[in-house]
């Protein structure tokens, strides 16, 4: 595993141990907040029931008290004490209730049919005696109880908590109730809310998760590419670099032929011309191995003088790029039949050194393979100089190949892919197009990589 690979590594996987970490507290804190506020509303929700009923109880003592306090006991006032409770009504499931102390009913205006029935024995949903309860409450002085009882609106048992007082002269006891049922789905809509809360803070944290991992690979992406890139310019320099040093290893082989062995050759041959010229005219046999000799020379300076001219073109660095693919041309086609032709288009720049030795190079290696393969009748080079930039084409109209093909065969197409190579070290790009009778070959070097080359 790579260093950077371990080190993109090490900082996901803390990012990654405290978000879990996070979010695991999280929702522990949302459960035990959910509990305590569950508690809270239901503290509140009952506290404002109890004072609510305590305020109606006193209200509905403050209304029957002028009757009661009149010491009267006939039953006369005591229905009208009855009549003002039962008138007392709010709401649907809001009523006042009344009994005697041995738990007969005495007035429920939501249920009349109680009325008259000893209900102290009555067991609700729960269990419990609420009747019994709320007499004992009442005959401590009063207060709150909860028991289970049937609701009007809904017609069903439900939770209810009443308060109670007693009225001792008459040994009767009244109050009343509201059912607390309603705050189990206010409680409950309360922790779907606090759920949804959670749940939304949850997919925030997992999104700002995704998108700092994300933004951890994708710095570990771009640090990648500015190394790929660094390391693409340094194989370029040193592509660059090769080619320059093999050019000049080229150059310093063609001088050393030219200015050494070529001379020397020169020199033997010279010498044995003149040993051939004083030689006597009756040592035929002499002079027939001088003769074979110097024609051994002659031929040995030519391809001295080929080689010399192959590995680097005098014409190149003398009288320029032209020149020289005129020369290369007249080499190859000089002698044959094939027709070969160079044409220059535009205003022509000087181009740089490296510049030059690629394009010549190039088409060095794009002649040697009409020569070998294609059977070409003629043979067209174009240089095109415009807006800064030089396109060095080379056309013929041999049998052409399938590009596509050769590159993807690994035993063919070296010489292209040196060309593409060649060219991709100074910035220029190669354009095929080939079919049988016409074959085009397209170098071509921007102003960009013309002035970077000038300015080096």
């Amino acid at each position: 595993m790579r260093l950077k690979t371990k080190i993109i590594l090490l900082a996901m996987l803390p990012l990654l141990a405290s978000t879990g970490m996070i979010l695991v507290v999280q929702q522990q804190q949302e459960q035990l907040l959910s509990q305590r506020q569950a508690v809270l509303v239901r503290s509140a929700y009952m506290e404002a029931a109890r004072n609510e009923l305590r305020h109606s109880v006193a209200l509905a003592l403050s209304i029957i008290s002028p009757l009661y306090n009149t010491g009267r006991d006939d039953e006369e006032i005591k229905r009208q004490v009855i009549l003002q409770l039962a008138a007392l009504n709010f709401g649907a499931d809001g009523y006042f209730f009344m009994y005697d102390f041995d738990g007969v009913n005495l007035m429920h205006p939501n249920q009349p049919e109680l009325v008259g029935q000893n209900l102290l024995d009555l067991v609700d949903a729960d269990g419990n005696q609420p009747v019994r309860l709320m007499r004992n409450k009442s005959l401590s002085g009063g207060g709150f109880v909860e028991y289970s009882w049937n609701k009007p609106s809904v017609q069903h048992s439900a939770r209810k908590i009443s308060y109670v007082t007693g009225l001792d002269r008459w040994h009767w006891w009244f109050g009343t109730g509201l059912y607390i049922d309603d705050i189990d789905p206010v409680v409950a809509q309360l922790g779907r809310e606090l759920t949804d809360s959670n749940q939304a803070t949850m997919r925030w944290t997992g999104a700002l998760l995704v998108f700092g991992l994300i933004g951890i690979f994708g710095f570990g992406l771009w640090m990648g590419m500015q190394e790929l890139r660094v390391a693409d310019a340094q194989l370029t320099l040193l592509a660059r670099q090769v080619v320059g040093s093999q050019e000049d290893e080229r150059a310093h082989l063609a001088r050393e032929l030219h200015d050494g062995t070529s001379q020397t050759l020169v020199s033997v041959k010279l010498l044995t011309e003149a040993a051939l010229e004083r030689l006597p005219a009756d040592n035929s046999v002499a002079r027939q191995t001088l003769e074979r000799a110097l024609e051994r020379l002659r031929a040995a300076l030519l391809e001295v003088r080929g080689i010399s001219h192959r590995l680097r073109p005098v014409m190149l660095d003398t009288l320029g790029l032209e020149a020289a693919l005129r020369q290369l041309g007249d080499e190859m086609w000089g002698l044959s039949h094939t027709h070969f032709s160079l044409q220059v288009e535009g205003e022509p720049i000087t181009l740089p050194d490296a510049i030059r030795t690629v394009l010549f190079r190039v088409t060095q290696e794009a002649l040697t393979n009409i020569q070998r393969h294609a059977g070409a009748t003629w043979v067209e080079l174009r240089m095109v100089f415009a807006d800064g930039a030089v396109a060095l084409s080379v056309q013929d109209n041999g049998c052409g190949f399938e590009p596509d093909l050769i590159s993807r065969d690994p035993q063919r197409g070296i010489g292209l892919r040196n060309m593409r190579e060649r060219l991709a070290s100074i910035g220029g790009s190669l354009l095929l197009r080939s079919e049988p009778g016409l074959t085009l070959v397209t170098a071509a070097v921007p102003p960009a990589a013309i002035q970077r080359f000038s300015n080096t």
